[in-house]
């Protein structure tokens, strides 16, 4: 027979154990609740995007739209706008382009034959343009330059919260136009290729043109 002694430790060993299985269940039934409640979110989609929050991203798609519109309604044909920087360069950008500092963005369009390729970076045969007057086109796999941020003049430093927002913006912009110009592009393959360009290029050496795309197609 047990004594009282054994029943008594049996009674607290056992109430032990009950405490302990209930504690285990309360903490698996946290963990469930935990992972129910929990919301798997894509790095980079929106809603990684805190309200408040700025998304280079969003503004590239926010804005190029209307850069594009901009820059095609006032592009001049490279002929006329080579003549007119040959003539006053100065002259030239501020009366086509934007902006100054290190010099204005001016918007130009073209048609000509693609020559070869150096990083992403097309020289074009442009009938009309003097052949001291070098024109180049980038189509990536890397868009870089602040051109298509600084296009219209009114995105401007105030906006943002520091230097490193203002160069996002211009990436977010860039990556924007790569995505719905020259995604549908064989941009390893233009070379011999006759190529119609609309674009912007800041006018810093006259004689050297790095157009940056708002519109482009292949004949």
């Amino acid at each position: 027979m047990s004594s009282q002694s054994d029943i008594a430790h049996s009674v607290r060993r056992n109430g032990s154990g009950v405490k302990s299985a209930i504690g285990a269940l309360a903490v698996i039934g946290l963990v469930v609740t935990m992972a129910l409640d929990t919301k798997v979110v894509v790095i980079g989609s929106e809603e990684d995007v805190q309200e408040g929050t700025f998304s280079p991203e969003r503004f590239g798609q926010e804005m190029f739209p209307e850069i594009r519109q901009s820059v095609v309604s006032r592009a001049v044909e490279a002929p006329t706008l080579a003549a007119a920087i040959s003539d006053d360069a100065a002259a030239a950008g501020k009366e086509y382009g934007v902006g100054g500092g290190i010099g204005p963005v001016v918007p130009v369009k073209f048609t000509g034959v693609a020559g070869e390729a150096r990083s992403g970076v097309y020289t074009v045969n442009v009938e009309g343009v003097p052949e001291e007057t070098t024109i180049r086109v980038q189509t990536g796999p890397a868009i870089n330059g602040t051109d298509l941020r600084d296009a219209t003049g009114e995105i401007t430093f105030g906006e943002f919260t520091n230097q490193i927002e203002y160069q996002d913006a211009g990436a977010g912009i860039n990556n924007e136009m790569k995505r719905q110009v020259l995604a549908d592009i064989d941009t390893e393959n233009l070379t011999g290729k006759t190529i119609t360009v609309t674009g912007v290029f800041k006018l810093i050496n006259p004689s050297n043109w790095l157009v940056t795309p708002v519109e482009m197609s292949v004949q």
